[in-house]
């Protein structure tokens, strides 16, 4: 039971230009383009167009992106933690 109060993640997306997402863990890149992140519930990935990150705190677990917004997609699940180089060569 403790552990699903550990996996709080929450997205609020207005007019498809912010994006404030809670539950992040990290970051693994992020381009005007494209934004790869973790959360607690795995791998989330946000494309659009001149995205820019407003805010951003990894220890508060919070994020806030502005930009022409298109696409959520969350990766896999289990994956809750970003895949080192060496790990993402032998994919």
């Amino acid at each position: 039971m403790q552990e699903a109060a550990q996996k709080q993640h929450s997205l609020t997306l207005e007019n498809r230009a912010s994006l404030a997402i809670s539950g992040i863990t990290d970051i693994d890149r992020f381009d005007e383009k494209e934004i790869v992140l973790y959360t607690q519930l795995g791998e989330l990935t946000i494309t659009g167009r001149e995205l820019h990150i407003r805010s951003i705190s990894i220890e508060q677990g919070e994020l806030i992106v502005d930009g022409d917004i298109w696409g959520l997609l969350y990766g896999d699940k289990d994956k809750l933690s970003p895949i080192g180089f060496i790990g993402r060569l032998f994919r």
